[in-house]
């Protein structure tokens, strides 16, 4: 079993099932979600990617399908502001305190407001990042929701 994470500890803290996937992670990738669903042979639409954004002046965490990009004018709306922006590589570490390809909407440094794609709880399990690079959990979409706090919303 994987060396435990943040993402981990605060799953096993609330007490949800979650199984977890190793793969190599490749830095070159040129989309990081995709070459993990690649690497683990499922479909790219369960494994979601974690992405941090700027919603007006405060950081959201979005998750998506790894073959999706979100739509910044439907974040806005979804957040009741007038506009979003993906954070940059830097401030995402920072906020989150993992690094980029290695983000988890779980055990994050600082609790933010999460928006998941509502087409992405059409599976009975999805994966999202471990909390390190390589490292993926797979959960129910209903755990995920309950761990996380999402909102379900059209991002797409």
């Amino acid at each position: 079993m994987a060396k435990a994470t943040p993402a981990t500890s605060a799953l096993e803290n609330v007490g949800i099932d979650f199984t977890l996937h190793e793969y190599v992670y490749d830095p070159n990738a040129e989309r990081i979600g995709m070459q993990a669903a690649e690497a683990l042979g499922i479909d790219a639409a369960r494994l979601l990617k974690t992405l941090m954004a700027k919603a007006g002046t405060e950081t959201v965490c979005v998750l998506v399908a790894s073959d999706c990009e979100v739509n910044l004018k439907k974040l806005a709306a979804a957040a009741g502001v007038k506009g979003a922006a993906m954070l940059p590589p830097t401030d995402a570490e920072r906020s989150t305190g993992y690094h980029v390809g290695g983000i988890s909407p779980f055990g994050q440094k600082k609790r933010v407001r999460t928006f998941v794609s509502r087409a992405a709880l059409d599976h009975a399990t999805v994966l999202v990042n471990g909390g390190r690079r390589g490292l993926q959990i797979e959960l129910a979409p209903a755990d995920l929701l309950k761990a996380t706090g999402a909102q379900p919303v059209d991002l797409i």
